[in-house]
């Protein structure tokens, strides 16, 4: 059996697991012609999804006749540079190549090609479908790339296309023939993504319904974990990853390549590979965190290594009360599904998702020891007083010098190993 899992790329539609309730409810907007942006941090599993709808079992299951739909699905940071031209030439070039089961139709809309395409085009193009009884599906991915601005692309043209698309869907009277879904790593109504509002006009996204790709859930990691033996290590498995999908992905896959090989197990060999394997999303987690959230990371990591190195528990005090005033900064992590956070009587907790980016952002703190807090300075008093900041840097120091009893507390194998096949 070929190994299930596909760590670093697209899962296909037919080994998609859960997100039921989104699948839903993205189809619901698709069957009346209606828009969706969806959302979510990296690794969420946003193309996958995206792939899931266009797929023609999944447009059946939901009531939709594939023969009455032309899909797309484009990436705008496949667009280098990205513009608007660039993207409109795009989608009516998919659409041709689309309809090669129907000359006729192909040959009324290819003409639209041989001149300066625009907007207009793809209207043009979406009126000769309603004529046929067809509508077309455009899935955008990463549509951040069309949110920030190049040499070849200035705000005030990026305002112009977002007016431009937003016209296309609502506006127009081919609009009856469209329905679009755009994902991106945030919400497009972040006062961060794309152009600024204008107060007398409708936001640009506003004709868009939300959604957001989280951690799976415990039933959607049940099912989708079901093949690996034994049950313990299922557990272990969840845990390790926190239910973020490409680290669920990418274990899973080591894993079953060792159990399959029909050679014994190897904790290390696993260990070693799944930690290869995971530091270029967690890299980009990172970069994609601005400075504030990467200094309210590493105050959360140190917190944790309080609870349990004893003789740095007294310089953290009172700093994870303080971190909970940032309710906002941290609420956008935990959405991303970077953190998550318990309630007890005693108030609000934050955790890792992943032990394994509780190490990575550790071992980011260990690296720039010697100068975190003079680079980092303005972030922290941002979140923390002026001698809690100095706290954290005789914690970060006595870390510095203490690497075995840091390693030892990072230590995530050993939890896993007692439950490691053999």
């Amino acid at each position: 059996m070929a190994n299930p899992f596909f760590p670093g790329k697209p899962v296909p539609p037919e080994h998609f697991v859960g997100r039921t309730s989104e699948v839903n409810f993205a189809f619901d907007l698709i069957y009346k012609r209606s828009h969706c942006a969806i959302w979510g941090g990296p690794g969420m599993g946003k193309t996958s999804f995206l792939r899931k709808l266009a797929s023609e079992q999944a447009l059946r299951e939901h009531g939709i006749d594939p023969s009455k739909v032309v899909i797309i699905l484009l990436s705008c940071e496949n667009i280098i540079p990205f513009t608007p031209a660039g993207f409109w030439r795009e989608v009516l070039t998919m659409l041709c190549d689309q309809l090669d089961s129907e000359p006729q139709l192909q040959a009324e809309i290819k003409p639209l090609l041989e001149q300066t395409v625009t907007n207009d085009s793809l209207r043009q193009a979406l009126r000769r479908l309603g004529r046929k009884g067809k509508f077309l599906l455009l899935l955008v991915d990463d549509l951040d790339a069309a949110l920030v601005s190049n040499d070849q692309y200035t705000e005030a043209e990026m305002v112009t296309f977002l007016a431009q698309c937003r016209n296309l869907a609502v506006h127009a009277e081919e609009s009856q023939y469209l329905s679009m879904i755009v994902t991106s790593l945030q919400p497009l109504s972040q006062p961060d993504c794309g152009p600024k509002p204008n107060p007398n006009a409708s936001p640009w996204y506003n004709h868009y319904l939300f959604q957001s790709l989280k951690l799976f859930t415990t039933s959607e990691l049940v099912k989708l974990l079901t093949i690996i033996r034994p049950p313990m290590l299922r557990g272990e498995i969840i845990n390790i990853t926190g239910g973020h999908p490409t680290l669920v992905q990418t274990a899973s896959f080591l894993l079953w390549g060792q159990i399959q090989a029909g050679a014994k197990p190897d904790i290390d060999t696993f260990a070693k590979g799944f930690e290869r394997d995971t530091q270029q999303i967690f890299q980009t987690i990172w970069d994609r965190c601005n400075e504030i959230d990467q200094a309210l990371l590493m105050l959360i990591a140190l917190l944790d290594m309080g609870g349990h190195i004893e003789e740095i528990q007294f310089n953290l005090d009172g700093i994870g009360r303080i971190l909970t005033q940032h309710r906002r900064w941290l609420s956008t992590l935990e959405d991303r599904g970077v953190i998550t956070s318990s309630s007890t009587d005693t108030g609000t907790f934050y955790s890792f998702t992943s032990s394994l980016m509780k190490k990575w952002v550790t071992e980011e703190i260990l690296k720039t020891s010697n100068t975190l807090i003079k680079d980092r300075e303005k972030e922290f008093l941002n979140l923390i007083s002026h001698g809690q900041v100095g706290k954290v840097k005789e914690v970060v120091t006595w870390l510095g010098n203490h690497p075995q009893k840091v390693r030892s507390v990072l230590d995530w194998i050993a939890k896993v190993a007692p439950v490691f096949p053999k």
